[in-house]
């Protein structure tokens, strides 16, 4: 008999999911030293539209399970400990735009003259945005990044405000979202504002009030967007919670407390999902990937030990009905999370995620017959497979069927007989193959080293997988892994995070890191776990660009809960407010609803294939479309620096939308008397994802040019510009010319190239500063913050003092400002400018696009290459390396952030299908390049890619370098792929968008492309002096051409239609 269990040690496991209900009971105790795990009882059953009926059925299921074989040890009523529930409700409530379970909403930001050029939601489905968003306005409020205010915020707007709110009515929540509010903890104006707007518009009762900082972390439209779902969700989510209380109360557990599994892997109180229901959406994969690494743990194999005991990451393989989910499971028990940001039924955001990659393949997956051989999926018979599949009695071959067929050993599922003549010999070969080489390639994928990791087969279709896989060291099937994600649920943690950013110029990082673990740790055991099991178990320091002293702290702890403590529920047994209590069953049954209001159109609703734009008479008239490509293609022109240009998108495809009108010129066809101006931003692009540009840079080319009328001995001269040139075509401040020339601002031109051609980390790196015809050229110059500061600098000795004096300035202007240039000539334009490179990110973007659209991001680089003059031996650009990101470090010295990243060779070919011979085919691994030459295999080899805010360059390690320490040898000549002046880009190989150096993280699969530079740099020896190696001191390496540089083809030049 087992031990019997102390009084409340059992734990209840459910997950809802959109077909299965799965449940366990699991004893804690016993989970190291049974054969059993302590899994006492476990069942699937079907999810019900009310899903607390499905958790009702399982866990009565389970009693029944219990009460037979431990009737004399166990009564549930007193042995239940906790009952910890994972579901998909909430998300689904989203996804399917059922307005039946969703609020309007108002939000007030806390924003002063920010933001204000791009409104909330605009990012968003326009059927999302109509559904949700009720309201919205600016007030004062705000922080700059060092933590001193933009402005306090003032009650009296607030007030008036909240009279708006209630005349609109149907506002059932309102979001206050303020600058910078994740690290206010002085001020509190996000908590101080909500006091008011509850005052004004009652309590829960008529209004829900969501401060945007409790929600999601840094990231001011991201964290805004996630404010909003979950403000919208709240009403469902509160009564939701309250029907799973209730279900629990009823199967005679009072007083168990109920917690709500989040998308970390970690538990939320009851009453806190009722809060933050979003922080539940992606709990589910995250569920079974910690019950997986729980199954396995301790279990011997070969005399060694599984589980992440051993201190090594762990590969989840989830393997569904038509889909087959792969994880990272890290050394801390933690699935590996998404990038900065993730996105949700077209929605951004910036909430923690586990990060997952799926492929087509279940258990379900349609398998088909052809002349070329068989296929698998994507389709599947899904939850059908019962009615549909072969095994069972159906017409439709699916993956299952084959599996039985191939592994005559399995006898428990459906007839056998029935699939015997489905596949040839020769086909079955193949089906194994096509399976094998899928899963392979998925794991391949997560990886972040080479080293093998092992693969742990959860899910109700892992019976399909293999038993041995390459690059895993072990292929594991666990008993009772069809319940993984009840089992997650069951061994869930709690945790907290803390993120916030420090001045280290009295106190030293490794300082504040010890207090801010400290934080962390005390936050955790304040969420309900025990002192004594909590530990830190994430850490991530990231010094911020052109901020001086300060860096973002992001630490995470995690421990058990303590049932030791009393605990109650705040409403267990309370009342739904009057409008919860008169929403009927009807509230479980979706009702999606359908937007017939006409739309705009827009770039998703373009064919990218046969789209051309607007040219005529030579003059380019940018559409939605157009400013989608260029952004795209800015991104990749930025070469890892620059900022990505999503909010600088944003904002001008708002004036776009609201009738302005941007035209686009060539630089042949300026005259010579022409006054061309460049306005620009600078700054942390932390900062610049925080605070939204306001009118910092109109205010900056206004102040110029007074300071430039002021100065002048002739009073009649009009020293305003007649053109517009950015500053660098990459990153965000390739968008700057096109919003600054817009009719809605300047309404004058915007010239076809930049002064860069890239982006360099300095205003000297110019061309007008290679030419050198006269200098200082950067003087005059005028920076404004928005929030009433201008500096003007009417005269400078080199433009090298300009960029120091400006960006000594810019700690004492929030950090963040709009530039304004002084205009040159177009005649001084025309011998500076790197020609057409509006038409070049025009065209890098379109060539992302036709990618995606065709299904073809395998070949995306090849694409760019060909679009950036590529093609043949020796040409413009060059695919450098593909291989997935293994090693990142960076620092801050002198405002710059410098680093390097290591990234190692892979696989990335998508072999999907075989031949009939059982090869496979679909994709390249060596194969031929786009110039008809063999393509390198970059399998096992690696490179660095050394960076200075941007790309420096891209360098081969050598083999016998086996370490990634630091301390060793200069880099050598014969190794370099590519190097400044250069582009070293950067690229998503699973989007086709490019990666900037802040955002490269481990495991991160990319392709590396080379692009020659401008002959404007590589003309002229200074141009390479300033542009080249030396500028970023690395001395001793030389430049070499990567290839021969090939001027971008006009956009102008070829789609113009000319009218007399």
């Amino acid at each position: 008999m087992a031990p019997q269990p102390s009084p409340r040690r059992l734990r209840i496991g459910v997950d809802v999911g959109g077909t299965n209900t799965d449940g366990v009971i699991l004893d804690p105790s016993l989970a190291s030293s049974s054969p059993s795990k302590g899994i006492l009882a476990h069942v699937k059953t079907a999810t019900t539209p009310n899903p607390s009926e499905g958790i009702m059925t399982a866990i009565t299921s389970m009693f029944t399970q219990l009460q037979a074989t431990h009737a004399a040890d166990i009564r549930p009523e007193d042995a239940i400990a906790s009952v910890t529930i994972g579901t998909t409700h909430f998300v689904n409530a989203v996804i399917e735009r059922d307005p039946s379970r969703l609020s309007r909403v108002a939000v007030l930001r806390l924003s002063g003259p920010f933001s204000k050029h791009v409104p909330p939601c605009v990012d968003w489905p326009d059927d999302m945005r109509s559904l949700m968003l009720g309201y919205h306005a600016r007030v004062k409020g705000g922080l700059e990044v060092d933590g001193s205010l933009i402005s306090d915020i003032d009650e009296s707007e607030i007030v008036e405000q909240c009279k708006e709110i209630r005349k609109r009515g149907g506002i059932k929540a309102v979001v206050i979202n303020g600058v910078f509010s994740p690290i206010d903890t002085v001020y509190r104006q996000e908590e101080r504002a909500a006091e008011i707007v509850r005052r004004e518009l009652g309590g829960q009762e008529e209004v829900d009030v969501v401060c945007s900082k409790e929600v999601a972390n840094l990231g001011f439209l991201e964290r805004e967007n996630a404010a909003v779902l979950n403000a919208s969700i709240l009403r469902f989510a509160r009564r939701t919670i309250r029907e799973f209380r209730q279900a629990v109360g009823r199967l005679g557990l009072k007083g168990v407390p109920v917690f709500i599994t989040q998308n970390d892997g970690t538990i939320l109180k009851g009453e806190k999902a009722a809060e933050l229901p979003i922080k539940t959406f992606s709990s589910g994969p995250t569920n079974s990937m910690r019950g997986a690494a729980f199954l396995v743990q301790g279990q011997e194999k070969d005399g060694k030990k599984e589980g992440q005991e051993q201190g090594k990451a762990m590969m989840v393989v989830d393997v569904g009905g038509t889909t087959t989910d792969v994880g990272l499971l890290l050394p801390n028990g933690f699935p590996r999370q998404q990038a900065a940001y993730s996105e949700l039924a077209g929605v951004r955001m910036n909430f923690s995620c586990p990060d997952i990659k799926s492929i087509g393949l279940g258990g379900g997956s349609i398998v088909r017959k052809g002349k070329n051989g068989i296929t698998i999926g994507p389709d599947s018979v899904g939850y059908r497979i019962n009615k549909e599949a072969l095994l069972f009695g159906g017409s439709t071959l699916t993956t299952t069927d084959c599996t039985v067929l191939t592994n005559p050993e399995i006898t428990s599922i459906g007839d056998a007989s029935l699939v015997k003549a489905a596949l040839t010999e020769e086909e079955t070969q193949q089906f194994k193959a096509i399976v094998k080489s899928k899963i392979e390639k998925i794991i391949d994928n997560m990886k972040t080293s080479p080293e093998d990791l092992p693969a742990i087969l959860v899910g109700g279709g892992a019976v399909i997988a293999p038993d041995e896989l390459q690059g895993a060291s072990k292929v594991l099937k666990p008993r009772w892994s069809e319940v993984a994600n009840a089992i997650g649920a069951a061994i869930a943690r709690v945790s907290a995070v803390v993120d916030t950013i420090k001045s280290t110029e009295a106190k030293t990082e490794k300082q504040f890191l010890e207090e801010i673990k400290k934080d962390a740790v005390e936050r955790t055991i304040a969420a309900g776990a025990s002192p004594e099991s909590v530990e830190v178990v994430e850490v991530e320091m990231l010094p911020l660009q052109y901020v001086e002293n300060k860096t973002r702290f992001v630490v995470r702890a995690a421990g058990d809960f303590d049932f030791t403590r009393s605990y109650t529920s705040s409403d267990d047994n309370g009342k739904a407010s009057s409008e919860e209590e008169a929403v009927g069953k009807d509230l479980f049954e979706p009702q999606t609803v359908t937007d017939t209001k006409p739309k705009a159109a827009t770039s998703s609703q373009v064919n990218v294939l046969t789209y051309t734009p607007n040219v005529l008479n030579r003059i380019w008239h940018i559409s939605e479309t157009d400013l989608t490509f260029i952004s795209t293609g800015c991104y990749i022109l930025g070469t890892g620096g620059g900022g990505s240009p999503y909010a600088s998108m944003i904002l001008l495809r708002q004036l776009l939308r609201s009738g302005a009108s941007v035209r686009v010129v060539s630089p042949a066809d300026v005259p010579d008397s022409a006054a061309v101006g460049c306005g620009c931003g600078a700054g942390s692009p932390t900062v610049s994802i925080e605070k939204l540009q306001g009118d910092e840079m109109m205010q900056a080319q206004t102040e110029l040019y007074k300071a430039l009328s002021s100065s002048s001995s002739d009073q009649n001269q009009n020293y305003k510009a007649t053109h517009m040139i950015a500053l660098e075509i990459g990153g965000g401040n390739g968008l700057q010319g096109m919003t600054l020339g817009a009719s809605s601002n300047m309404d004058i031109p915007c010239v076809d190239g930049d002064w860069m051609g890239r982006a360099y980390p300095t205003k000297w790196q110019t061309t007008p500063v290679v030419f050198n015809e006269r200098s200082p050229i950067w003087s005059p110059i005028a920076v404004a913050d928005g929030n009433g500061n201008v500096l003007v600098m009417p005269k400078a000795a080199s433009d090298a003092a300009v960029e120091n004096i400006i960006r000594a300035a810019l700690s004492q202007m929030g950090s963040q400002v709009g530039a304004a240039d002084p205009p040159v000539t177009g005649a001084e334009m025309k011998r500076w400018v790197v020609e057409n490179t509006v038409s070049q990110a025009w065209r890098l973007g379109r060539a992302v696009a036709r990618a995606r659209a065709m299904n073809r991001l395998d070949e995306v680089a090849e694409t760019i290459v060909e679009e950036c003059g590529g093609g043949q031996k020796g040409a413009a650009a060059k695919m450098l390396f593909k291989g997935k990101i293994v090693g990142v470090r960076r620092t801050l010295r002198m405002g710059h952030v410098y680093g390097e990243c290591i990234i190692e060779g892979t696989d990335m070919t998508d072999d999907t299908t075989t031949t009939n011979h059982g090869r496979r085919t679909g994709g390249r691994r060596g194969g031929q390049g786009v110039d008809g030459e063999e393509k390198e295999d970059f399998i096992g080899k690696r490179i660095k890619i050394p960076f200075k805010n941007e790309n420096i360059a891209a360098i081969r390690i050598p083999a016998e370098d086996g370490s990634n320490d630091e301390n060793k040898e200069l880099e050598k000549q014969e190794d370099v792929l590519a190097i400044v002046p250069d582009l070293i880009s950067v690229i998503d190989a699973q989007s086709g968008e490019a990666v900037g150096t802040p955002e490269y993280r481990y495991g991160l699969l990319v392709i590396v492309i080379g692009i020659a530079a401008s002959d404007k740099w590589t003309g002229s020896q200074r141009g390479i002096d300033l542009g080249g190696p030396k500028a970023f001191g690395f001395d001793h390496l030389k430049y070499e051409p990567l290839g021969r540089f090939v001027k971008p083809v006009s956009v102008i030049d070829e789609f113009d239609r000319s009218i007399e």
